[in-house]
């Protein structure tokens, strides 16, 4: 698989992951690059923001989670609390 080859060679400090991606999901893909970047950090994006979509995207080991009917200032916040975390 293309994406965890590059993870692999370069690998990322944070991921935007979609939950629908065309050939794998999104999830089963967090899955796998978790298994060998457990560091990496990645935030799961979906156009439901259901408890049950949330809740399956941690136990495949995604870190945050958020909507896509979320504004871009929602999406800063989250990006600069994971750097914040990061820093500290």
């Amino acid at each position: 698989m293309e994406a965890i080859s590059k993870i692999v060679l370069l690998p990322p400090d944070l991921i935007f992951m979609d939950i629908q991606l065309p050939g794998i999901n999104g999830l089963e893909l967090t899955r796998m690059i978790k298994v060998r970047n457990p560091n990496v950090i990645i935030v799961m994006l979906s156009n439901h923001d259901l408890m049950e979509y949330r809740e399956t995207a941690h136990r495949n080991g995604a870190n945050y989670y958020i909507s896509k009917d979320s504004t871009i200032g929602d999406l800063f916040s989250l990006v600069e609390r994971i750097i914040g975390n990061q820093i500290n």
